[in-house]
């Protein structure tokens, strides 16, 4: 089995059409098609199932895939490494980052790392916490960066805390909580809670911190996105607790008012992981660097 019957099986396996694919792959159909029926001889198991004009991955395909994606991204890893091990001008800085900190806290160190080098090709994939481990299982991607409240399977993944991240109650400038020079958990009581969906990280983390302060939890509206969230404080939906970080222009603005709430704090880690048995490329430690020398 070699390297191009693996890309050949990939791209079919992307769109599902011997033609398509062959396009793709700028060679003819026959030729997908004998590279394709090569590789189930080699494994001995059927890689798709064709039903009428439709094909469709077998088990067997869907569970090769993975496999199969490893495989590639891990030689094109290889060559961009081994390049740049002599030139820092050459590949790309290819890794995934949560919704709050690809948005607002990294593109100022994209900033300063593109200023650096300017000849590496930056690819930042923003996504949800469930893909990201995805993307990093069949390395897609080099490393991660998001919220330490993320489960990862630390035998098998590096994770290095760089930046402590305070999460805040925010309120419309018109809310009467917005007058308080603080306020308590009970005055939340009748809110209603701005807050992402069930099972995402920062749900989880407040969730468990109310718990941990005998809170009993508001009413909640569901939003996704946190500059969804912040639309819905701005238009008087709610209250929420969010990354400070994210509001500061909203602040300056006057557009949003930042409430303290006694005797409470919500603190969370902001980390980068990748894979211990992995080889860091020259690009990706020179953008690690600059994190723990910025924030340290």
């Amino acid at each position: 089995m070699n390297v191009n019957k693996l890309q050949t099986f990939i791209t079919l396996s992307e769109c599902l059409n011997f033609t398509e694919a062959a396009e793709r792959l700028y060679c003819s159909q026959p030729s997908v098609s004998m590279q394709i029926q090569s590789m189930e001889d080699d494994l001995g198991v059927p890689l798709f199932d064709r039903i009428g004009k439709k094909l469709y991955l077998t088990k067997q395909g869907e569970h090769f895939k993975p496999y199969a994606e490893q495989i590639i991204n891990l030689l094109h890893s290889a060559k961009d490494h081994i390049r740049q091990l002599e030139d820092l001008s050459y590949g790309t800085l290819s890794f995934g980052a949560s919704n709050f900190v690809g948005v607002y806290l990294l593109p100022k160190i994209l900033r300063e790392y593109s200023k650096k080098f300017p000849d590496i090709k930056i690819n930042m994939n923003i996504t949800t916490s469930h893909h990201l481990n995805h993307m990093l299982e069949s390395n897609k991607v080099e490393f991660l960066v998001l919220s330490d409240r993320v489960m990862i399977d630390e035998s098998r993944f590096q994770r290095t805390t760089f930046y402590q991240d305070e999460l805040v109650l925010i309120v419309n400038p018109s809310h009467p909580l917005a007058h308080k020079k603080e306020c308590t958990l009970e005055d939340l009581v009748n809110e209603t809670l701005i807050i992402k969906p069930d099972k995402s990280a920062t749900r989880i983390f407040l969730e468990e911190k109310f718990k941990e302060y005998g809170f009993s939890s508001p009413k909640y509206l569901e939003i996704s996105n946190l500059e969804g969230i912040k639309q819905g404080v701005i238009h008087e939906l709610g209250v929420s607790i969010v990354s400070n970080f994210a509001i500061q222009q909203e602040i300056k603005n006057g557009i949003l008012v930042k409430v303290p709430i006694k005797g409470v704090n919500f603190h969370r880690g902001i980390c980068y992981i990748y894979h211990r048995s992995k080889h860091l490329s020259p690009a990706a430690k020179q953008f690690i660097s600059l994190l723990d020398n910025h924030y340290s």
